[in-house]
């Protein structure tokens, strides 16, 4: 705690005084790029990884970045969705999955979460996400490999979800909406984005984004 409270200190001894008139700013509202939604693992900084700004971006961040479909819980999550695409009109949104993720490591051995009834009952949420690893890649054995495949079927499940808010699909019929999916590689510091012409997450910066999309999406890592 001392460490919070020393950093709060540093903040506004040093830091807050470099950028006063950005956050002065701020208190006229927030018009961010993106929803950037992502897991809760302490080992990722959207800020950090995008170099965004204070009021650059609106952050979701749940278990397994799992986003439940529209009506199954109501709860933080479509609240959070809705305003961002209704009222904030954010033209982009971004699921972010991560390598070593926990939660989806839960959910391919579900016996190391029995006695945590909550992440189980949250983890239903990317059932289909377990469905599609055991049924489809049987034959895939390597652990690692396994649990890579597994972060990356869950980013394409939840933006399947994400589809299903009405926010979201009204925004997107009007063409006023995009979605990403991003897995980030934390110790490395690379970004895949899933392409959909070639069926696969490929690095992202060798992916070109549409001249009209460059102009609000975020930048390159």
């Amino acid at each position: 705690m001392q460490k919070l409270v020393d950093g709060i200190h540093r903040f506004q001894r040093e830091l807050f005084s470099q950028d006063q008139q950005l956050f002065e700013t701020l208190v006229e509202g927030q018009n961010p790029l993106a929803l950037f939604v992502t897991c809760s693992d302490s080992r990722i900084d959207p800020s950090r990884l995008t170099q965004t700004r204070p009021g650059e971006l609106f952050i979701q961040r749940t278990a397994g970045n799992i986003v439940p479909p529209y009506g199954s819980v109501h709860g933080g999550e479509a609240a959070t969705i809705e305003y961002a695409v209704s009222v904030l009109k954010v033209r982009d949104i971004v699921i972010c999955g991560h390598s070593h993720c926990g939660a989806m490591a839960g959910l391919l051995d579900p016996q190391s979460i029995e006695k945590l009834p909550a992440v189980k009952a949250y983890l239903e949420h990317a059932e289909a996400t377990r469905r599609i690893v055991e049924e489809n890649y049987g034959h895939l054995t390597d652990p690692e490999k396994r649990l890579t495949l597994t972060v990356e079927e869950n980013v394409l499940v939840q933006l399947e979800s994400l589809r299903t808010h009405p926010s979201v699909a009204a925004a997107i019929g009007r063409g006023q909406l995009k979605l990403h999916g991003w897995v980030y590689k934390f110790e490395t510091g690379e970004v895949f984005a899933y392409n959909p012409d070639e069926s696969q997450f490929l690095p992202l910066q060798d992916i070109a984004l549409p001249v009209d999309a460059q102009v609000r999406t975020l930048p390159p890592i």
